[in-house]
């Protein structure tokens, strides 16, 4: 992924777009750091709808028979 300054992205704006909707996303920088990036509407709406791991997980068709049992042993104690 390409690296623009806040002041070129600004200058060249349309082409900035123009890339990230051809999927060439951009990285803009301020002052040398990473502040933003330019993606398509696209690609922004496909990584929003991820799941996150929780969601997922709560979303599983599981039953309590499908979980091992807790392993209630106490842990082990180290000395140092």
């Amino acid at each position: 992924m390409r690296e623009i300054q806040l002041r070129d992205a600004k200058a060249g704006l349309s082409a900035v777009v123009d890339d990230a909707v051809r999927g060439e996303p951009a990285i803009i920088t301020r002052h040398g750091k990473r502040e933003a990036v330019i993606l398509s509407y696209d690609e922004w709406q496909r990584l929003s709808q991820v799941p996150s791991f929780g969601r997922l997980l709560m979303a599983a068709p599981l039953t309590p028979e499908d979980l091992p049992e807790r392993d209630r042993t106490p842990p082990r104690q180290t000395e140092f």
